[in-house]
C-alpha cells in the first residue's frame, strides 16, 4: 500500500483517482468549478493546453479571459486567429492594446516558427495559437519548448483533433451551451470524468471579426418636393 503521496517521489506522478497535484505552475481560469477540475487548480504554465472548439466564436476567449488579463503584465501574444482582433473589446476587458501582439501568419511553418520563437523568448505572459492541420512532431517541439518557459500556452483545434494524439496534458472540448459553455474533458491527469462541466460566461463585445459589422442608421427624412431657385432652372 502506498504510504507517501506520489507527487513527493516526483511532480509528474499522481495516483489514477485523483487529480494530479505536484508543484506545477498554474494560472486560475477564474471560474472556481472549473479549477476543482483541473490538476494544480487551474491553467497549467509551462506546457501545451489543447482548447478543442467546434467553430471559432463560441466563446473560447471569454472562456480565457481572466487568465489573459491575469497575464497582461507582460504581452499577449494572438498567432494566426481566425478573424482580426477586435483591440478596443481587448482593452475593455483589461488588456491594454499596447500589451497586445497580433501574429498574422499564414504558413502552418511561419506559423511553427513565430510560436516557437514566441515561446523560447519567454517575453509574453499567454500564447494563444488557433491552428486546423499540426502533426504530433510539430505539436511535441512546441510544448517541449513551452516546457522551457514561463508561458501560459494554448493551441485552439477543432473539436475533430480530439480523436488525434497529442502530447498536451490537457485537452477540453468546447461546446456552446446555454449562458456559456460545456466543456467536456477529453484528457487531464486524473480520473476520466464522463459528464461536461458548465461554465457559465459573462456576456462581452465581439473579440474577433470577419468583416466590419453593419451599422444602424436612422431612417432618412422623407424629401418634400418644393420649388427650385429660378436661377437654376434651365429653359
Amino acid at each position: 500500500m502506498l504510504t507517501v503521496a506520489p507527487e513527493t517521489i516526483h511532480h509528474s506522478l499522481w495516483l489514477a483517482s485523483q487529480l494530479a497535484r505536484g508543484n506545477a505552475r498554474a494560472v486560475s481560469t477564474g471560474y472556481p468549478p472549473l479549477d476543482k477540475e483541473l490538476p494544480g487548480g487551474g491553467w497549467p504554465v509551462g506546457c501545451l493546453t489543447e482548447p478543442l472548439q467546434q467553430q471559432p466564436g463560441i466563446g473560447e476567449l471569454r472562456l480565457l479571459r481572466p487568465a489573459l488579463v491575469a497575464r497582461s503584465m507582460r504581452p499577449v501574444a494572438l498567432l494566426a486567429p481566425p478573424h482580426a482582433p477586435q483591440a478596443v473589446a481587448l482593452a475593455n476587458w483589461g488588456i491594454p492594446s499596447e500589451r497586445l501582439l497580433w501574429i498574422d501568419a499564414q504558413r502552418t511553418a511561419d506559423v511553427l516558427w513565430a510560436a516557437e520563437q514566441t515561446l523560447r523568448a519567454g517575453t509574453c505572459g499567454v500564447l494563444v495559437l488557433w491552428q486546423s492541420h499540426l502533426r504530433n512532431d510539430a505539436l511535441r517541439r512546441l510544448h517541449l519548448a513551452a516546457q522551457a518557459s514561463d508561458t501560459l500556452f494554448f493551441v485552439v483545434r477543432p473539436a475533430a483533433c480530439a480523436r488525434d494524439a497529442s502530447p498536451a496534458p490537457l485537452r477540453l472540448a468546447l461546446e456552446p451551451a446555454a449562458a456559456g459553455l460545456a466543456v467536456h474533458f477529453v484528457k487531464r491527469r486524473g480520473p476520466q470524468q464522463e459528464s461536461p462541466l458548465l461554465v457559465a460566461l459573462e456576456p462581452s463585445p465581439i473579440l474577433l471579426y470577419r468583416h466590419a459589422a453593419t451599422v444602424d442608421l436612422p431612417t432618412p427624412a422623407v424629401s418634400t418636393p418644393r420649388s427650385l431657385p429660378a436661377e437654376l432652372v434651365h429653359h
